[in-house]
């Protein structure tokens, strides 16, 4: 009889350490990037729909499949985000990812995946501040929830983080700002405004859930390097047209994807405008000029999930992690 490893959050917690899973994350990308991967479409769509049409839908379901040629594993990767979950006190984002054999199509592993999905988005920033910033590394956080937690974590973990400012037009940036400040003994305070957060920042990073641009793209100070990972439709929006006319060049993780997300409608540039960030880590593209205002742009890939699942999996069997089941 097969069985199955079931890791819980606390599990997938527990297994996970960032300055390891930066060279998995950076690896996967170079993958893609040579098109050594299979990554079909991404489905997105709605769900917890009002039968008479009254009320917007509750949320929206993704589903992720991935895998890394060559790899043991492939992933499938089931993700919700539910916006009005913060007034519950739950998760915007939930996700489960199922890792199953890649030599003998045998489920290995049910992982609980929010964990996963906030590092493997994280790592996105790390590696984009450790390639792409100018020292010192001043973080500009717009957006105060979960992910932008992790963003400030991995860009510790990457780079010599300096200092870090918090905007939210909630409370919710004073939290946030202490919580990084006792936990990465950093100087993190929160401010009252965007242009606040970004006025003295090298790295700007945009977390949100926002379908109006947050970043005032004036300003920006030359040299900054810009990191939005909120938007991943084409009905939400973080950065004005601003911040792109002044950006010298656009990296994406999914430049297909990417150019179809709001951020980018609101603009001329088109996906072979865009430079896969896998070129960065190759070699071929990059920062030229200390000045350069440099935008990445992320709407996330499950080429990422499989790679870091398969990550913690393999340190799950190593330290007897979770509860193996008969499966």
């Amino acid at each position: 009889m097969n069985s199955v490893r079931v890791l819980g959050a606390d599990d997938v917690a527990s297994l996970l350490a960032l300055d390891e899973l930066l060279p998995v994350v950076e690896s996967a990308f170079v993958s893609q990037g040579r098109g050594a991967v299979e990554r079909p479409e991404r489905p997105h769509f709605p769900v917890g729909v009002d039968p008479d049409g009254d009320d917007p839908p509750a949320g929206t379901a993704l589903t992720m499949p991935a895998s890394v040629h060559g790899a043991d594993t492939f992933a499938t990767k089931l993700a919700t985000v539910h916006e009005g979950n913060a007034d519950r006190g739950l998760p915007t984002v939930n996700a489960q990812v199922v890792l199953t054999d890649a030599g003998t199509g045998r489920p290995l592993a049910f992982a609980h995946a929010n964990h996963i999905t906030n590092a493997r988005t994280g790592c996105i920033g790390g590696l984009a501040a450790r390639e792409l910033a100018v020292s010192p590394v001043r973080l500009g956080l717009l957006g105060a929830g979960t992910q932008a937690r992790w963003q400030a974590r991995a860009i510790d973990a990457a780079t010599d983080l300096e200092s870090v400012r918090v905007y939210s037009p909630s409370d919710s940036r004073e939290a946030c700002a202490a919580d990084l400040r006792d936990e990465l003994d950093v100087d993190a305070a929160a401010v009252d405004s965007p242009r606040a957060a970004v006025a003295d920042a090298t790295v700007v990073v945009t977390a949100t859930t926002a379908t109006e641009p947050v970043l005032p793209g004036d300003a920006l100070q030359p040299g900054t390097l810009v990191v939005a990972v909120g938007a991943y439709t084409s009905d939400t929006r973080e950065l004005d047209a601003t911040t792109f006319d002044r950006a010298a060049r656009v990296f994406a993780d999914v430049p297909e994807e990417v150019a179809a997300i709001g951020d980018l409608r609101a603009t001329d540039l088109t996906a072979d405008q865009l430079l896969p960030v896998s070129s960065v880590f190759e070699g071929t593209a990059g920062r030229e000029a200390d000045e350069e205002i440099v935008v990445v742009e992320s709407v996330g890939s499950a080429v990422l999930d499989a790679a870091t699942a398969e990550y913690v999996y393999e340190r799950a069997e190593a330290n007897d992690a979770g509860t193996v089941v008969p499966f």
